[in-house]
């Protein structure tokens, strides 16, 4: 079993390879469902993926498991400090891709203005049990979007997620920390 020291070792190394997070993912224990429940902060671990570093340009703060059933998959913080739920139906992953503008004043003042419009009161993904690189681990299953998120243990309060979408070639990674309440 991998744990969280490799985990840093790894990720502080520098460059990680989409193949070097696969090994370590397959390394890592399963979860179920009641595992995620609760708060959980999100940050990056790249691995060369387009996407590394375009969610936190936008302060994402990471996701919400209120039920199996009830799951708030994209939660950003707007320039007040205040969460607010967007909907992915509104993200095409298609085109997502980090830039040098996505991490400029004008981007993040255009995506904290949108997030008015795209904000959602009501859950967008819901938790299930699938099997993933022969494990059955707890996945989140987007309502309206090809993609699951399937998640692996590092320790007691942190996971490592692996964004696995229909149109993506290489997986995209992220870890997630629980958020005592």
């Amino acid at each position: 079993m991998t744990s969280a020291v490799d985990l840093a070792l790894l990720h502080k190394s520098g460059d990680v390879s989409t193949e070097q997070a696969l090994n370590l993912f397959d390394q890592l224990d399963p979860v179920d469902t009641q595992f995620m429940l609760g708060e959980w902060k999100g940050e990056g671990f790249n691995t060369g993926h387009r996407m590394d570093g375009l969610l936190e340009a936008f302060r994402w703060y990471g996701k919400r498991f209120h039920s199996e059933d009830a799951v708030d998959p994209l939660i950003f913080s707007r320039s007040n400090g205040r969460l607010v739920k967007l909907n992915p139906l509104w993200f095409n992953l298609k085109y997502a891709k980090a830039t040098q503008f996505t991490g400029s004043k004008t981007a993040q003042k255009m995506f904290n203005l949108a997030t008015y419009l795209l904000f959602t009161r009501r859950s967008r993904a819901r938790l299930r049990m699938i099997e993933y690189r022969g494990k059955l681990s707890a996945t989140m299953v987007y309502d309206h979007q090809p993609i699951n998120d399937v998640f692996r243990k590092i320790d007691d309060n942190t996971v490592m997620g692996l964004m696995d979408a229909k149109h993506m070639k290489k997986p995209f990674f992220f870890i997630l920390k629980s958020v005592a309440t």
